[in-house]
Order: C-alpha cells, then structure tokens, then sequence
C-alpha cells in the first residue's frame, strides 16, 4: 500500500469524524439551551475558543451570536475546519481512494455531500438545524457502520481507525472542555446549579448515558462522568478506549518503530489524570495537554507512514 494512499485514508477518516463530532458539538450546545431555564447564559463564543479559531473568526464575523458562530461552524465554507468543509475534504480523499474503499461507502459520502450542499440555509433556523445535525449523525455512523462489516480489516481499514479514534479522542477532549468552560466562568454560579443537565447533556450527546448508568450505577455527577468518559477502556468514545483502539491499529501495521512505545505513554498518561481534585481551570489546562499530545501523536504517525514514500522520492532524485 502506498503511503500517498495511506494518508489520504488516514484523513478520510478523520474528516468524517470531525464531521459528525462537529455537529454533536453544536448539538449539545443547543439541548442546554433547551434544557435551562430561560435567564441562565449561555456563551456561544466558547464554541469558537474550545476549536482554537477565534482569530479566523473574528476576521469574518464582528459578534459571536447564535446565527454566526453556527454558520461559521457548520457551513462556512472559508473556515476549514466547518463541517461543510470537513466534509468535503472527506469526500474529495475518498474520490482518489475509491479502489480500496467499498462502493457503498463513496455512495454514502456523497449522498451526505450533497444533502449539506442543498440545505446550507437550513442551519440558520433552531429546527431546521436539529433535523440538519441528525441527519449528519446518523449518515456519519452508517459510514462507520458499512466499512466495519463490509471492509476487510486490513491495512486500509488499520489507517482509517488510526485516523477516525485520533480525531474522535480529540474531539471528546473539546466536548468535555466546552463543560469545564461553562462551569469555569464566575457569572456560571447559577449554571452550577443545573450542572447535572449539563453532564447528562455530555453524556447523550457522546451516546453514553446508558453505558454511564449501567458503569457507574450513581446519579449524574461531574467527576463521575470526566473519568468514564477520559478512562473507561470500554466505551468507545472514551478517550483511553480511542487511545487502546490506536494501540491495536498500531501494533498490526508493519513498520511501526517507536510508535507502540509512543501510545503506551500516552495511555499512562490518561490513567494517572486525577479529576477528583482539579478546579475546572486545572481540568480544562488537563485537556488541553491532552489535545498537544494527540498532536504529536498525529506527528508521529504522520513521520512514520505517510512521509516515507516523499522521502524516498528525494533521496532517488538526489542519487539520480
């Protein structure tokens, strides 16, 4: 398999992921809103901060309202980080990698493409964008769920759960720092009283609640669910599980060098965070170690695989 291949497969599936926990964001942004009591604030410039794209914000739009931080998250096609964007990205790596992906799944990207091509303005609007984010959701899992039982989980199907579980611990990090901003501000005195909507409002927009009762058999509480959701090795948007499925991609890909020792610290890392004594600015400068270390993770890899093949490229034209 050619490492070109690789990398476009291993960000396939990180774009697909970041469409679907991009629109899980704004999704349990939008159920607070929803759930609180009217009079309780809610900031939607922590969307903007938790995605570290403030500047490019800011050049584009002058207020951090409900209807810009949305477009500019959702289908801004001029932030490449959007969903829309995303998407796109996903579709166009795809298009160049169709011969080692089922049909079924080019069909799936492309029929979701366009269903977000043609209701760019439906997101302007609280209803239509709740029908907009459940149809991303649902088309993103029947991606996942074709190429688990279509695909043969070899080499291709290694890389892409490489990038889909890197993209997915990382984008678990941000939904859990969007809670500790909410409850880190002095005006959110009032939101501590409904802190367990909020939690409870992670926890089903991650599709864990269920899993979180049966685990934890206690009510809704905040340290409780930071560390199901940071260390259970069960559930599979937690992020030690993200990290543990890494490990296994990892250590059945040949040539994999130094990265099994790389995952190892990072798992151990995740293990030893301690949530029970952190302030929720402790938790959220926690989360976003978490995040640089992904990051170089992602380094890593990217090294390891994807730049074998330019190299080499070099080297034969350096000897020609």
């Amino acid at each position: 398999m050619l490492s070109r291949s690789a990398e476009r497969i291993y960000w396939l599936a990180r774009y697909l992921e970041r469409t679907e926990n991009t629109a899980r964001l704004i999704s349990v942004h939008m159920n607070l809103l929803m759930d609180l009591p009217k009079g309780v604030e809610m900031g939607w410039p922590h969307l903007i901060r938790i995605n570290s794209c403030e500047k490019l914000f800011f050049e584009h739009y002058k207020v951090a309202n409900e209807r810009n931080v949305t477009n500019f998250l959702l289908v801004d096609e001029r932030n490449p980080i959007s969903l829309y964007s995303s998407l796109v990205y996903a579709r166009e790596n795809m298009r160049t990698t169709r011969e080692l992906l089922p049909d079924e799944s080019w069909e799936q990207v492309n029929e979701m493409y366009l269903y977000v091509k043609n209701h760019l303005d439906s997101v302007n609007n609280r209803r239509g964008r709740i029908v907009f984010l459940d149809e991303i959701m649902q088309g993103c899992q029947r991606f996942t769920g074709l190429l688990s039982g279509y695909m043969s989980h070899n080499a291709p199907y290694r890389f892409i759960r490489l990038g889909r579980n890197i993209e997915r611990a990382d984008m678990t990090s941000r939904i859990l720092e969007l809670a500790c901003l909410l409850l880190s501000e002095s005006r959110s005195n009032e939101m501590r009283h409904y802190e367990s909507i909020l939690w409870r409002n992670i926890l089903q927009t991650l599709n864990a609640l269920l899993m979180y009762r049966q685990h934890v058999r206690s009510r809704v509480k905040g340290d409780d669910v930071l560390n199901y959701l940071l260390r259970d090795t069960a559930l599979p948007r937690s992020i030690a599980c993200c990290i543990s499925d890494i490990a296994t991609a990892i250590n059945l890909l040949p040539n994999n060098d130094i990265l099994p020792k790389k995952v190892i610290e990072l798992q151990t890392y995740v293990q030893t965070i301690d949530t029970d004594k952190a302030t929720q600015f402790q938790l959220r400068k926690i989360l976003d170690d978490l995040q640089s270390r992904l990051g170089d993770l992602h380094n890593d890899i990217t090294e390891n695989w994807f730049l074998v093949q330019e190299q080499t490229q070099s080297q034969t034209a350096e000897a020609g």
